[in-house]
């Protein structure tokens, strides 16, 4: 599967970068002693789709197929880390 490691910095509403390499993302953090959540995302593919295609999300009422849903549906099961001024807790 393709994707993309998104950050996204303490407090912000938006992403900040988009890495192709979580290695490549984690240098910039901690050379910039940044503070957020870097999160890996599928490509091609939505995190509510991918989230029901690997099982990690199960519909369980019309509610859960809902646009209001889905547009701000998020998975824990997506690989992440947290950073504090550049370090991974």
């Amino acid at each position: 599967m393709n994707h993309v490691w998104i950050f996204n910095g303490a407090g912000a509403r938006t992403p900040s970068a988009v890495f192709k390499d979580r290695a490549e993302a984690e240098v910039w953090i901690v050379a910039n002693k940044l503070s957020g959540m870097l999160t890996e995302y599928p490509v091609g593919v939505s995190v509510y789709q991918w989230a029901i295609q690997s099982g990690n999300f199960k519909i369980k009422n019309d509610n859960d197929r809902s646009p209001e849903f889905i547009q701000r549906f998020s998975s824990g099961a997506q690989e992440h880390m947290h950073y504090e001024n550049g370090v991974s807790d």
